[in-house]
């Protein structure tokens, strides 16, 4: 058992108005979950996409606007949400300050295809994962 300092790994930015600090991931030994946060500014948020494990988004400080399919949320501080494996979603920031989420993943690998069109997104692949480990997500 090892304690993981957060402090270790800095945010980064991984596209205009969202910064990501990976937590837990196959780099800091996790065999099934990938845990980072983000900070979204207003407006900024995430495209639409999918992965191949089901993931939790919480919000912990401001409001998110989520889509999940074809259905539309309002999230809050305090709320979650599950995302089945393979289910398209995406967010935005809807208010006028940081949106402050967290995010867990079933694999060690954060791991997105998105639906327009970009090419699948790797980040946090241990060192033994040959495929892309692109850190940036765009």
């Amino acid at each position: 058992m090892q304690a993981i300092r957060h402090d270790d790994h800095p945010p980064e930015a991984w596209r205009p108005g969202v910064t990501t600090r990976m937590q837990v991931s196959g780099v800091t030994g996790a065999r099934h979950l990938c845990v980072f946060e983000q900070w979204i500014e207003p407006g900024a948020g995430a495209p639409t996409h999918r992965h191949p494990v089901e993931e939790i988004l919480t919000v912990l400080d401001g409001v998110a606007d989520l889509w999940l399919g074809t259905t539309h949320l309002r999230l809050e501080r305090g709320q979650s949400v599950v995302v089945p494996e393979g289910e398209s979603h995406g967010f935005t920031n809807a208010g006028t300050g940081m949106l402050h989420m967290s995010a867990i993943l079933a694999s060690p690998v954060f791991e997105a295809f998105f639906d327009d069109g970009q090419a699948v997104r790797r980040w946090n692949a241990p060192a033994a994962d040959t495929q892309d480990q692109s850190k940036r997500i765009t």
